[in-house]
């Protein structure tokens, strides 16, 4: 009976043994390009890929006994009658299993380069997903044209209409699909890089944790989770704060009383923040006057960063340290002055 829906020849001249040795090299491929060009990769990715790897051997495996177990019965269907006849099935189900290890085999492989390209914080599993599906797509097409003998062409006309219907009711979750998919081409961010998103009024910072099918996923200085749609990421400005080799600008002020010796304190908060790990040396920290009046001298500190989300607390090492150093050297800070005017005079209140 299986005769009438499979074209058993065809699918048996399928499962020969090249294309199985094929598969085998295949995995095989992919566990040399991890041996040989992610050995730099941290810890938590090594187990990442590794548990890749187990899952992959274990469907090889099964596929391995149900190649073994149809050459067996084929060998044998002309003298068991059961045999014979369920030879189909097991062929079919091979044939199935076989394009899963595949597909499977393929993505890890694809999932290793984009990685290669990204190991300090991993890529997005996006576009591998997209390519997985795409390839699924295209061995079920063929599965169906080769194996079952029915014509592609007719059954994607008659699915016309039903593919309008389902366009329209997923027309959100398609939008945020190809949103993802533009942002993803443009390479404008990272997973690691720090955002800033503006849309109106709305302002969000936060670090790329993944992009997925909908969304991009955010998290916040507070180590909180921001969800933001993909449609909403492609129309918002964005602000990428983790450029490649671009340091992040940053500046800090202080106050001295008026009189104090200016260039003593700048040499000593520059010497504050090269003293700082995280601040760069080149370029280096470097200290100006950017406003003084009667009462106080305004002294600005520019340094630079590569840690966008380190900035507060390398702003509060500045502060802490810069305020006890220019103590040290006997530099005042300036204090607040109120002015109080009245209709007898003015008098001048020091707070």
């Amino acid at each position: 009976m299986a005769e009438k829906f499979i074209k058993t020849q065809a699918l048996y001249d399928f499962l020969g043994l090249e294309p199985f040795i094929l598969l085998g090299c295949l995995i095989a491929v992919a566990w040399i390009f991890y041996k040989f060009f992610l050995g730099e990769a941290t810890e938590e990715r090594h187990r990442s890929i590794r548990n890749h790897f187990r899952t992959l051997m274990r469907h090889f495996m099964a596929l391995s006994f149900l190649f073994v177990f149809f050459i067996f019965l084929n060998s044998s269907g002309s003298q068991i009658t059961e045999a014979h006849r369920i030879t189909p099935y097991i062929a079919l189900i091979t044939y199935i299993w076989g394009n899963v290890v595949f597909v499977k085999t393929s993505r890890l492989i694809v999932l290793q380069y984009l990685f290669l390209g990204s190991m300090k914080h991993g890529v997005p599993l996006l576009l591998v997903n997209i390519f997985s599906l795409i390839l699924s797509i295209v061995l079920t097409f063929w599965g169906i044209s080769h194996i079952f003998g029915l014509e592609i062409g007719p059954l994607m006309a008659t699915s016309a209409a039903a593919s309008v219907i389902l366009g329209l009711a997923l027309q959100d979750t398609l939008g945020n699909l190809f949103a993802g998919i533009s942002l993803q081409v443009d390479r404008n961010f990272e997973i690691g890089d720090w955002l800033e998103i503006v849309s109106g009024i709305q302002k969000t910072v936060g670090q790329v944790r993944e992009i997925t099918w909908r969304s991009t996923t955010l998290v916040g200085f507070s180590d909180e989770l921001i969800t933001l749609p993909n449609r909403f990421m492609a129309n918002a400005q964005i602000s990428n704060f983790s450029p490649p080799e671009n340091p992040i600008v940053r500046r800090l002020i202080f106050r001295i009383a008026y009189g104090e010796n200016v260039e003593l304190a700048k040499q000593v908060l520059e010497r504050v923040a090269a003293g700082i790990g995280e601040i760069r040396g080149i370029p280096a920290p470097w200290a100006y006057v950017s406003d003084t009046t009667e009462n106080w001298v305004e002294l600005k500190i520019i340094y630079f960063i590569d840690s966008y989300g380190s900035q507060f607390a390398i702003g509060d090492k500045i502060f802490t340290r810069g305020i006890d150093a220019l103590k040290s050297h006997n530099i005042k800070l300036a204090r607040q002055v109120i002015d109080i005017s009245g209709t007898r005079g003015a008098s001048t209140q020091e707070t």
